[in-house]
């Protein structure tokens, strides 16, 4: 069975990009818009990595970290996928779990080469 990514970023495109290099790779790839509807698709069943953007309308990555461990759902590796670099943000999303942090435009051979490595220990 194909490890599940749940790709979450408002934008369409980056979300193809991204959907595109992972199935190319062997992985299953769910979508969602923003954090909310990253929420609804995490409640309907596991997925073994989550490849998120930071800056999204309704509930962004960071929020949407937050929001995970106040409900303490346990949650497969979170990898923040964002244009933003700031060291403060980058330390924020490390303490709220987040293990990995790829800045937009990426390429698309160590967008994979990231996701086999967080996702080894579920294979």
């Amino acid at each position: 069975m194909a490890l599940r990514v749940l790709v979450v970023d408002d934008s369409a495109i980056v979300r193809r990009q991204v959907h595109s290099a992972l199935e190319g790779a062997g992985f299953d790839v769910v979508e969602a818009a923003d954090g909310k509807e990253a929420l609804q698709r995490l409640g309907m069943g596991p997925v073994d990595l989550v490849m998120c953007d930071v800056n999204m309308p309704h509930m962004g990555g960071i929020e949407l970290l937050e929001c995970i461990r106040e409900k303490a759902m346990v949650v497969a590796p979170f990898v923040m996928l964002t244009t933003e670099a700031e060291p403060d943000m980058v330390a924020r999303a490390r303490a709220l779990g987040a293990k990995g942090w790829i800045v937009k435009p990426f390429r698309p051979e160590l967008l994979v080469a990231a996701a086999k490595k967080l996702t080894a220990a579920a294979a």
